[in-house]
């Protein structure tokens, strides 16, 4: 079996290249471990919880312990289904700050900077309700809404955010991040629009792409060029040959691992398994960046939250309607709310970001004994903390070793401390007072620093925003993995696109900008001159460096 190109992992950034190279006339396999994404617990938004812990739908893998949390492993889910993650995630989508990718391009990842990347998040949107066709996209394959706010609560916490002096933002995805407004999602009509809906279905429709259900267990790379990838499938592997490239887009868990079970990483990890040297990159696994967060949570005043439902027959009348009409509240991940704002005064952009959910509820889907409640996610943006994948052994279907060091920086816990406070301010605003009884979590005992960093070493849960095993950069960069053309350093014919090759992690969820990557990849696969720069300005608060809001 052959194809123009291979590409490992239907993902969020597998899907957009297979739409666009399938565009351009060329023929692509895709390598998807996972199956089918039928059925109501995936495309059910209110369902969210449900696939991103199912066995059927995620890779089940977790990070080592972390010594700075308790020695806790944390869950680190990863969709192993088509469409990837974008089928089992909150489906929040956040592009993140113009700064972000500036930043991108002044470490080394040459022409990814926000004027270069604007054009490809413009392309691949359709936004419904967005600041206009200078910032948004209108007739791209991602559909992005809005949530209908109709529960009091989403609009009461934007007017706290207001009434403790922050900024109102009408489009954080536009020129203004900073500021509390309404949140936007990959919902459309009611379902979940993943990578897989958005663009790896209408592909295969066209008849250029195909599905090869399997697991990849290698780069194959003859004389300095990827030609192929080994799949296990069935009684024995096999060899899906590429007649141009291969393509990696398997996450940014699950790629740095496939190169280095391919020969390309640190010279002393491979050896330790006995894997051949391909390409000596010490920077395979090495730069793994995260979200962390904790939950606010607070007791409600009025019986108006998502408590109610919580319950079998609640959740059968929700999943019902869903089904038969595609609305109500089945057709909203409840997350419709949101914020960014600044820690202090000297830093440019947010540095922390506001979930609002209408729900005292563990992402797991666990809920709070307490009754009704509501609660806010919030965590800082650029932790300084680093960490790594390696392998566990040189057999493919073993997962990585996972470890991110959370916390392991004093910043972080400053930065942990200042989010906590914050929020507190936030809550105790006039908007909010005719719903908040009382502070569940971490509750109103926990005040010193001590209690604080206890509070945080025990329940601080990542956001699920892996990315930076396999950084762009400069040829020239020993440390970097990929060119600025996505092309793995060292290796012909084999490129890398998804979330690894972030060099800093970006403000928010990773998905929108997974996806974007996979844009402007394929437009560098395709050998065509990237999308003209549009050099708009964003929005930077101009009391910046002498106040914090």
């Amino acid at each position: 079996m052959h194809a123009d190109y291979v590409i490992i992992g239907a993902g969020s950034a597998g899907c957009a290249m297979a739409y666009r190279l399938a565009e351009a006339g060329r023929r692509v396999v895709v390598i998807e471990a996972g199956g089918s994404d039928a059925g109501p617990f995936i495309q059910m938004p209110a369902a969210l919880s449900y696939p991103m812990n199912m066995a059927r739908y995620d890779w089940g893998l977790q990070s080592e312990p972390e010594p700075h949390l308790n020695n806790r492993r944390l869950a680190t889910p990863r969709g192993k289904v088509i469409g990837g993650s974008s089928s089992i995630n909150g489906m929040v989508y956040v592009r993140g700050h113009a700064r972000d990718f500036d930043t991108w391009a002044e470490m080394g990842a040459d022409g990814w900077s926000y004027a270069d990347v604007l054009p490809y998040f413009r392309r691949m949107e359709q936004s419904h309700g967005g600041s206009g066709p200078d910032y948004r996209g209108t007739d791209g394959p991602l559909h992005i809404t809005r949530g209908p706010r109709h529960n009091p609560l989403f609009d009461a916490f934007i007017q706290a955010g207001a009434q403790a002096g922050y900024p109102v933002t009408e489009d954080y995805n536009g020129a203004q991040q900073e500021g509390f407004g309404p949140m936007e999602a990959t919902i459309w009509k009611g379902r979940r629009w993943s990578a897989a809906n958005a663009y790896l279905k209408p592909a295969m429709a066209g008849g250029n792409v195909q599905i090869v259900h399997a697991t990849a267990r290698r780069v194959v790379i003859e004389n300095g060029r990827a030609t192929g990838v080994e799949v296990d499938r069935g009684a024995a592997p096999f060899i899906l040959q590429a007649k141009r490239e291969v393509i990696i887009a398997a996450s940014s868990l699950n790629s740095p691992k496939l190169l280095m079970l391919s020969g390309i990483g640190p010279a002393a990890e491979l050896a330790r398994h006995g894997i051949a040297l391909v390409a000596d990159r010490p920077g395979v696994g090495a730069n793994l960046q995260d979200h962390l967060e904790i939950y606010m949570q607070y007791a409600s005043r009025q019986p108006i939250t998502l408590y109610k439902y919580w319950n079998l027959w609640g959740k059968a009348v929700i999943g019902a309607q869903w089904l038969f009409s595609g609305k109500g509240l089945g057709a909203s991940n409840q997350f419709e709310a949101c914020a960014f704002i600044r820690s202090r005064a000297g830093i440019d952009y947010p540095d922390i970001q506001y979930h609002f959910l209408p729900i005292a509820v563990r992402y797991d889907g666990k809920v709070s004994a307490a009754g009704h409640g509501f609660q806010a996610h919030v965590g800082p943006m650029r932790s300084k903390s680093r960490g790594s994948i390696t392998l566990r052994s040189a057999n493919p279907h073993d997962a990585p070793v996972i470890r991110f060091n959370y916390m392991s920086q004093a910043s972080d816990w400053d930065e942990f401390r200042t989010c906590i406070r914050l929020t507190r301010e936030i809550f105790g605003q006039p908007a909010m007072q005719p719903f908040v009884k009382g502070e569940l979590q971490p509750g109103p005992d926990v005040q010193s620093d001590d209690q604080i960093d206890a509070f945080i070493r025990a329940h601080a849960e990542s956001a699920y925003h892996p990315c930076g095993t396999a950084r762009m950069g400069r040829a020239s960069d020993p440390m970097a993995v990929v060119d600025p053309e996505c092309r793995v350093i060292g290796v012909d014919g084999l490129r890398l696109a998804d979330s690894s090759i972030f060099p800093q992690v970006t403000n928010g969820n990773l998905n929108a900008p997974s996806i974007m990557v996979g844009e402007k990849a394929a437009d560098h696969i395709l050998g065509r001159a990237p999308l003209a720069p549009m050099n708009l300005e964003p929005w930077i608060n101009p009391n910046w460096q002498t106040a914090q809001r």
